[in-house]
């Protein structure tokens, strides 16, 4: 899996806190983060959401109350969380869970930026595309 070294913390603990709708996960360099599942549905590394190359990127609306129904271990390197839209085929390695919670406050400006270039809400409805290329899973 393409970032994954000797060097990458790994998970010692994670917790799907469904309540409050975060995925806390505890890390083998003593860090902790409480990644809202909402950012992770919008980052998602999925071809649906990253697209099959620059510039592809389909932005995500519509996710705040999305839930995680269900958390799959991949291998010894990823997990894959099933979420209540239906959305199941991003593979969420260490690092990138590590990115992500390292990262929120810039993440969160990006996703905000880019919907108010869009014009688009953060919680308006996902537009339904037609023949699109890729699945909705």
């Amino acid at each position: 899996m393409a970032g994954l070294n000797k060097d990458t913390p790994t998970p010692v603990d994670i917790t799907v806190h469904g309540a409050s709708r975060v995925l806390e996960v505890a890390f083998s360099d003593g860090q902790t983060f409480r990644i809202p599942f909402e950012l992770m549905r919008v980052y998602s590394p999925s071809a649906e959401v990253q697209g099959h190359g620059p510039g592809q990127e389909v932005l995500q609306t519509g996710k705040r109350e999305v839930d995680i129904t269900a958390l799959e271990p991949v291998g010894n390197y990823a997990i894959q969380p099933a979420f209540s839209d239906g959305h199941y085929s991003g593979i969420f390695s260490w690092d990138y869970l590590y990115f992500l919670g390292s990262r929120q406050d810039e993440l969160w400006a990006d996703y905000n930026a880019r919907l108010q270039a869009a014009g688009v809400d953060r919680d308006a409805p996902m537009p339904q595309k037609a023949g699109s290329a890729c699945s909705s899973h």
